[in-house]
């Protein structure tokens, strides 16, 4: 995570994103931070060689922009050596908005590409302990969105879909009693619900203490292939006291002693699920027994980073590779690229549940325009493409190379109204919400159940 600093006031963290003075995220700044690199023209005609396929949109466009070893995967994967994709979702809303679709847009595209197999994680419980959900309601979000995430097409002989409440300790469902992992699922749900009760304010023994019994007791650390040694390595990571009383995960993500103790432990539990589930083959023996030096590449928004930063520090030490990531910028709001979209203010996104009357009313009403205060100014000076909401929507969800940039050199020009680009996007966004709208109504409970199913993928890298 990235503090508000004197030099620097913009605030990237997996949990808030938002602009230096109201202005837009400086993302050449994340890139020197994190310490990432930047997605050059030569990886990305790489890809378009190795897969045979022209580059997704997202990729041509610099929507994906930044990664991490992604280049070491590329090699492997010349060398014929497969991997596998990971990718989640925190299901926080009962539907997504199109920020929430861009990554699951991009992972089907690598998935089909590359051919694949991809395991999704729902965090139900980081949405249980930030948003105050209770556990049930969480674990009724991770279903609802999983639907979501189906109808944009993955392959179920070659995709895993999978909530924490529900699967951690399931790494063993294959060998082991199923009613064991179900009562350790159970009783996993049980220790967030007392977390969530507890102020971090105590006194850095205390805080160790409840550390060390969340990890010790923990199905995740119990459970995985990477227990009790990785288990000493997350707390000496997360616990080193700084003046004997700053505990390091609080400086890191920005905790208060007002924050409860399930939000302090979650980042180190958090990298334990990353680490001995999504990021390492072992951890899905169902899946890849016997792959135990299988890559994965995790295509997610740069504010992820901190988390996978950790993780990748720790991973070699465990004997593993690092898991690669593929990172997008942020989605931006209707009203302006100040930060990301925000789910707690409807009017500043487009839903996939929306209407067609409610997207021509979001994108004429809200979405910010870089066109001038009159027709005749903007006849004169033209729009200023560098702010204007609409051509940047446009950029994320119309395919015509052509089009674009047709659009973008007229509206720039000022031959092009704001009114006819707007008209436009309507189209445009329409189109692509009614068509996940019957995707998703396709989408069965049966159909949620197989993709969830703790089953083996025989065809996956076919």
């Amino acid at each position: 995570m990235e503090q508000k600093t004197q030099e620097e006031d913009q605030i990237v963290t997996p949990w808030e994103v938002a602009a230096e003075k109201g202005g837009k995220i400086d993302y050449d700044k994340l890139i020197d931070k994190f310490g990432c690199q930047r997605l050059d023209q030569s990886l990305i005609d790489r890809v378009a060689r190795l897969t045979g396929r022209p580059p997704h949109v997202f990729l041509r466009r610099g929507v994906f922009f930044a990664h991490r070893d992604f280049s070491d995967v590329l090699d492997a994967y010349e060398r014929g050596e497969k991997f596998y994709l990971y990718t989640g979702r925190g299901p926080s809303s009962e539907a997504l908005h199109l920020g929430h679709l861009v990554p699951f847009m991009f992972t089907k595209y690598l998935q089909d590409a590359f051919k694949v197999p991809l395991v999704i994680q729902l965090t139900d419980d980081e949405k249980c302990m930030w948003k105050n959900l209770t556990v049930e309601e969480s674990q009724r979000l991770a279903r609802e969105n999983a639907k979501d995430i189906i109808a944009c097409g993955f392959d179920v002989s070659r995709t895993f879909i999978f909530s924490d409440f529900d699967y951690v300790g399931g790494t063993e469902a294959s060998t082991c009693n199923l009613d064991y992992f179900s009562d350790v699922s159970i009783y996993f749900q049980e220790i967030f619900k007392m977390h969530t009760t507890i102020k971090c304010d105590m006194d850095p023994a205390g805080l160790w203490f409840c550390m060390v019994l969340l990890f010790e007791i923990s199905p995740v650390s119990c459970h995985t292939c990477a227990s009790s040694a990785f288990t000493v390595e997350i707390i000496v990571q997360f616990l080193l006291q700084e003046h004997g009383q700053d505990c390091k995960v609080v400086g890191i993500f920005g905790f208060s002693g007002e924050d409860h103790i399930g939000k302090v432990s979650f980042p180190p539990v958090q990298v334990d699920m990353l680490l001995a589930a999504p990021s390492f083959p072992s951890s899905f023996p169902h899946l890849f027994s016997g792959k135990d030096s299988l890559r994965c590449l995790i295509p997610c928004a740069i504010d992820q980073d901190p988390y996978f930063r950790m993780t990748r520090d720790v991973a070699p030490r465990l004997g593993y590779h690092k898991p690669a990531l593929i990172e997008s910028s942020f989605f931006p709001a209707l009203q302006g690229e100040t930060g990301k979209m925000s789910a707690s203010d409807p009017n500043s996104a487009i839903y996939v549940t929306d209407s067609a009357k409610d997207i021509k009313n979001k994108v004429n009403r809200y979405a910010f325009s870089g066109g001038q205060d009159s027709i005749e100014n903007h006849r004169k000076y033209g729009a200023n493409l560098e702010v204007d909401i609409p051509v940047k929507y446009l950029g994320f969800f119309l395919d015509d190379d052509a089009e674009l940039e047709h659009i973008r050199t007229e509206y720039g020009a000022g031959r092009m109204l704001t009114g006819e680009v707007k008209k436009r996007l309507i189209e445009v966004l329409t189109e692509l919400v009614e068509r996940h709208r019957r995707a998703r109504a396709a989408v069965t409970d049966e159909m949620v159940d197989a993709f969830m199913a703790v089953r083996p993928l025989p065809n996956m890298f076919s």
